[in-house]
């Protein structure tokens, strides 16, 4: 229950490989089949794109009024979230997970409206595409050369009680496209040899099926903790990141802890370690600005972040893995030069010869300033 004593609502999210395979449409097929059974179920936001068939399907479902949003000489249509409320239906069906919503509204992100949503105790069927999720965008960077701006946090997924894979094999996909089904006609040629080709689906539908398996994985264990069963043993208790004052890499760092912890289905951190020549009065301002950002990024992305004070990096970090039971930490490659490690030592091989029963990963960036691990060091 929430803190009014409501009873949380259940989040189910439809995940795919690429626009197209249907993820829409079997949101709505569902909401046809709870309305059979007598469930108050409504539309609060459904996008078609023009798609005749799922059009179609919306069919007499209670279709909630949009919110119209001037924006830059324009009038935009948005999901009116305090309508739903005002509705409060049992489920409501809220299609775009990772949209980014016009400024003035509730919140920045449709994520959020979800959970505020689930808040109210009304259970949400939604969808999005793999590639949205947060901690793929390094991935997708290094293996389809595709920047994805529009993110999904791992940790709301993770809260998702059913995550279903609409599986469609490449093949069948792009010709989806060149039936004209996916998108108009005209952009039909330049989808096919860019983003829609073969090997771009067939890496996205493994990433799919993926996270869906572990998203089976973390919803199995769950059950097994309330109903008081054994789980399998973890193989991290809890994982943590390092993260310097201005590291060039905080991104693709907290991406990679992200995406490791949710698959362990385990707790994070972001630790950082303060020097006293760091303190407020002597750092930098633009230093402290790109700390307050990262900060703000890490706590997005679901970590605890912690800030500690010392003039042993090392021996603190060390000290809180100890203390909270962390076994993975996750650092950047030192970019300090050999003379500098030679005189004052390095953060990075203290913490690996500290022998505390924790295990290091060291990221460093390929010559495209993508991140990617080195290996699990002992």
């Amino acid at each position: 229950m929430n803190a009014s004593g409501r009873t949380r609502g259940v989040l189910k999210v439809y995940i795919g490989s690429a626009a197209g395979v249907g993820k829409s449409y079997r949101m709505l097929q569902e909401a046809h089949e709870l309305r059979r059974r007598g469930v108050d179920v409504v539309i609060g936001f459904i996008e078609t794109h023009g798609r005749p068939e799922t059009a179609a399907l919306v069919g007499d479902l209670e279709v909630l009024p949009r919110v119209r949003i001037p924006y830059r000489g324009v009038a935009l249509e948005e999901m009116d979230i305090d309508g739903i409320i005002r509705r409060a239906p049992e489920v409501a069906l809220v299609d775009e997970l990772a949209h980014t919503n016009v400024p003035g509204l509730r919140h920045r992100k449709r994520w959020e409206d979800v959970l505020a949503l689930l808040d109210q105790g009304i259970t949400v069927l939604s969808a999005m595409n793999v590639q949205h999720l947060e901690s793929l965008n390094d991935v997708l960077e290094r293996t389809l050369g595709v920047t994805v701006r529009e993110t999904v946090p791992d940790w709301v997924l993770a809260q998702a009680e059913q995550v279903v894979n609409i599986d469609l094999s490449a093949e069948d996909l792009r010709q989806r496209l060149r039936e004209g089904r996916i998108y108009a006609p005209e952009k039909v040629a330049s989808a096919l040899t860019n983003f829609f080709t073969e090997e771009n689906l067939t890496t996205l539908r493994e990433l799919a099926l993926r996270e869906v398996a572990s998203s089976v994985d973390r919803v199995r264990q769950a059950l097994l903790r309330r109903e008081g069963g054994a789980t399998a043993p973890a193989t991290v208790d809890r994982v943590a990141v390092a993260m310097s004052s201005d590291p060039p890499m905080t991104a693709q760092l907290l991406r990679k802890a992200s995406r490791i912890a949710g698959q362990l289905n385990s707790d994070w951190y972001c630790v950082h370690v303060q020097v006293p020549e760091e303190r407020a009065d002597r750092i930098d301002a633009a230093v402290q600005r790109r700390l307050v950002e990262n900060i703000q990024l890490a706590q997005a992305m679901g970590a605890e972040f912690v800030k500690l004070e010392s003039a042993d990096v090392a021996d603190a970090i060390a000290r809180f893995a100890e203390t909270r039971g962390v076994t993975l930490l996750i650092v950047g490659q030192t970019r300090r030069g050999r003379w500098h490690r030679m005189r004052f030592g390095s953060v990075v091989a203290r913490l690996i010869e500290a022998r505390r029963g924790l295990d290091v990963l060291v990221v460093s960036l390929d010559e495209r300033g993508h991140a990617s691990a080195r290996g699990r060091l002992p």
